[in-house]
């Protein structure tokens, strides 16, 4: 639902009163109490000046009970509303039960090597925020295991993105998002692009995820996280 009140567009206007009312019918007077006490939108002589015109340009429908409706082209546009909305609903929902599966599954698998290494240079915080990062965010551009280089570039929020460049001769870890920059690095910890880079990487290519993750926590304290 849009938050900005459209008061320029009377259709619109009528459609954005009916999300908040979320019913087929409704009286005249509930409509009014509603609009002036509750949502708060129109001050009384507003409240009562808009419904009549509405209702005179026929966008509402007084059915012979005094029951309001839509108009059956506004109906139209509510129900395709409704219908993209249960639509954005299932998708977070899939996507956050997808989040804590991630999550689960790297917090309690104590068997998997990987896991193990990861949990060392991550907090939960750290981690939520990783499984909220897209999939597609991911783009590994450059990887050589026997040069022990990787390179990077992560979506990020807005419009830029981040890149990510390790290289295990050096022992340098390279990236440029402002929490790895100010907080993640001085402590040798992974933010959550780096979080979600590895588990990416994990998705394609365990062994060679497993090889870069070792290669930098087994001598951690020696590398050196830096933008």
């Amino acid at each position: 639902m849009r938050f900005n009140i459209p008061r320029n567009n009377l259709d619109e206007m009528v459609i954005y009163i009916w999300k908040i009312i979320d019913l087929p019918y409704i009286l005249y007077n509930d409509l009014l109490f509603n609009v002036i006490f509750e949502y708060f939108i129109f001050t009384p002589d507003e409240a009562s000046l808009f419904i009549d015109d509405v209702l005179k340009k026929k966008l509402l429908v007084q059915e012979k009970n005094s029951l309001l409706r839509l108009s059956d082209d506004l109906n139209q546009k509510f129900l395709k509303w409704q219908k993209e909305r249960r639509f954005e609903i299932k998708k977070n929902l899939t996507n956050y039960r997808k989040r804590n599966k991630t999550v689960r599954r790297v917090e309690n698998n104590n068997e998997s090597k990987f896991n193990v290494l990861l949990k060392k240079v991550i907090d939960s915080a750290a981690l939520n925020r990783a499984v909220t990062v897209s999939d597609d965010a991911v783009e590994i551009q450059n990887i050589n295991k026997k040069e022990g280089f990787l390179e990077a570039k992560i979506k990020g929020s807005k419009e830029e993105s981040y890149f990510v460049i390790i290289n295990i001769k050096e022992k340098t870890l390279l990236h440029n998002c402002h929490d790895f920059e100010t907080r993640r690095a001085k402590t040798k910890k992974f933010c959550k692009h780096l979080i979600k880079l590895f588990l990416t990487l994990k998705k394609k290519n365990e062994e060679i995820a497993l090889y870069f993750l070792e290669n930098i926590i087994k001598q951690i304290n020696n590398w050196e996280f830096s933008s």
